[in-house]
C-alpha cells in the first residue's frame, strides 16, 4: 500500500482482538501505520537486529505528519544498518528514566560509598533539584534550565550555586557510566560560568576571643560548651567531633583517634592538658557512646549549627562559621611559632607521602605547641580581671 494522508484516514481496524493490524508502506519498506480497534493510528517501523524482529512506535498519526514520520523511520532504519537497535536504546533511556531515578542511583551507587559529605548532596538534591525537575526525563533537562537556577541561587548564595552545578554535572557523567545515557550525550551542566569564589580566611582574632569565650560559657548545655571549646583547642572538623566516641579517647597517651576522617585515613589528634580537662568534665550519658550526645537514645548530636548561630550572635561575630574555628586554631598555632608542617600534621593536611614519616616523632612537639596554644587561648579569653566564667580549666 502506498501510504498517503487520504489512505491513512480511510483505514479501519481489521481482525479479532488483540491482533496487530499494521499496513505497510510500499515506498519505504519497514515503515507502516498500526490501526487500533479504538480508531487510533500510530506510525511504526519494523526491523531485525541480532536475529530479533523489532517493532517500534514512532508517534501518533495527527501528532506526526506522514512526511515527518517517514523521515524519522528512514533515520531509524539507517541507524540499524550501522548496528544500532533503536528500540532497545529507547527502552534503556526510559529505564534510566527521570532526574529522580538518577538522583536515587547517585546517592546509592556513588555518594554514600565514596563521600563523607553525602548528606550535603542529599539535601541539595531534595531542594531544589527534585522539587523542580524530579519527574523530568534525563534528556529533558537543558543547560538553560540549570543556568537559570544557578543565577537564581547565586544572587544570594554564589558558592552554593556553584556546588549545585558541580553536583548535577557529576550525576550526568555517572549516568553515562551506568548506561542511563549514551557516552556522547552532552552534559547539560557543562560550560556554565561559575561565580567567582574568594578563598575564606576568617578566624577569631585576639581582640574577639574574650567575647567568644564569654558567649560559649554562657550556654546552658555542658555538651555545647565542651564542643565549641574542643573545636578551638583541637582544630577538628565539625563532623569529626560530633561523631567522636569515648572509646576513641586515650587518656594514657592524650590522643584522640579519628577513625573516619575526610582524607579517608585514621588520624590521631594530640590533646592538650586543657582539652583533656574539658573532656573529663563532660558528663557521660548512660547508654550513649558519643562524647556529644543527641536527643535520640544512643545517637550523637547531628546538628550543632543552630547552637552556633545563637553563640556567635551573642558574641557579635555573626560572620564566623564553625569551620572558621578550625582556621582559628591553625592561625593561632602559627602565631605561637609552630611550623607550617607541624600545623599541617596536627590538622591532618599532610601529603600521603609524608604521613608515616612524621607520625611518631612529632608527638611531643605537637603537644608542646598545643599546650602553648591552649594557654594563650585562656589568657585571651579570661584577660578581664572581673571575668567569672570558668569553663576553660586552669592548669
Amino acid at each position: 500500500m502506498h501510504l498517503t494522508k487520504r489512505t491513512i484516514e480511510a483505514l479501519q481496524y481489521e481482525g479479532p482482538e488483540p491482533r496487530k493490524d499494521v499496513r505497510w508502506d510500499d515506498l519505504l519498506p519497514g515503515f507502516g501505520v498500526r490501526v487500533y480497534s479504538s480508531g487510533r493510528k500510530t506510525f511504526v517501523v519494523s526491523y531485525r537486529q541480532h536475529g530479533r524482529k523489532r517493532l517500534m512506535t514512532l508517534g501518533s498519526y495527527g501528532v506526526l505528519t506522514l512526511d515527518l514520520a517517514r523521515d524519522r523511520a528512514r533515520r531509524e532504519l539507517l541507524a540499524v544498518t550501522d548496528g544500532a537497535d533503536p528500540l532497545a536504546e529507547r527502552q534503556r533511556v526510559e529505564q534510566g528514566g527521570t532526574v529522580k531515578d538518577l538522583a536515587k542511583a547517585y546517592l546509592e551507587r556513588y555518594a554514600r560509598l565514596h563521600k563523607k559529605t553525602w548528606k550535603d548532596d542529599e539535601g541539595r538534591l531534595k531542594s531544589p533539584i527534585l522539587e523542580r525537575w524530579g519527574s523530568l526525563p534525563l534528556t529533558a533537562l537543558t543547560r538553560g534550565d540549570i543556568a537559570a537556577l544557578h543565577r537564581e541561587i547565586g544572587a544570594k548564595h554564589p558558592y552554593a550555586a556553584n556546588r549545585l552545578v558541580e553536583l548535577i554535572s557529576r550525576m550526568y557523567e555517572l549516568a553515562k557510566v551506568w548506561g542511563f545515557l549514551d557516552e556522547d550525550y552532552p552534559n547539560p551542566a557543562r560550560r556554565i560560568q561559575a561565580f567567582k569564589e574568594v578563598k575564606r580566611d576568617r578566624f577569631v582574632t585576639a581582640e574577639e576571643m574574650p567575647r567568644l569565650a564569654a558567649a560559649i560559657d554562657e550556654d546552658a548545655s555542658p555538651y555545647l560548651r565542651a564542643a565549641f571549646w574542643l573545636y578551638l583547642l583541637t582544630g577538628v572538623r565539625k563532623r569529626e567531633l560530633l561523631r567522636a566516641k569515648w572509646e576513641d579517647i586515650d587518656y594514657h597517651t592524650n590522643l584522640w583517634r579519628l577513625p573516619d576522617t575526610k582524607s579517608g585515613r585514621v588520624h590521631h589528634v594530640p590533646l592538650s592538658t586543657r582539652a583533656v580537662a574539658i573532656l573529663k568534665a563532660v558528663p557521660r550519658e548512660l547508654g550513649n557512646p558519643h562524647v556529644i550526645p543527641g536527643a535520640r537514645a544512643g545517637q550523637p548530636l547531628n546538628n550543632i549549627d543552630k547552637a552556633w548561630r545563637r553563640i556567635r550572635k551573642r558574641a557579635g561575630l555573626e560572620d564566623v562559621r564553625i569551620h572558621d574555628l578550625r582556621r582559628t586554631f591553625g592561625s593561632h598555632l602559627a602565631q605561637d611559632g609552630a611550623s607550617l608542617h607541624l600545623i599541617g600534621t596536627i590538622l591532618n593536611h599532610r601529603d600521603p607521602g609524608t604521613t608515616r614519616v612524621y607520625a611518631h616523632f612529632q608527638r611531643s612537639h605537637e603537644r608542646q605547641a598545643l599546650d602553648r596554644h591552649a594557654d594563650r587561648l585562656a589568657e585571651l579569653a579570661y584577660a578581664s580581671p572581673d571575668c567569672r566564667v570558668t569553663a576553660l580549666p586552669s592548669q
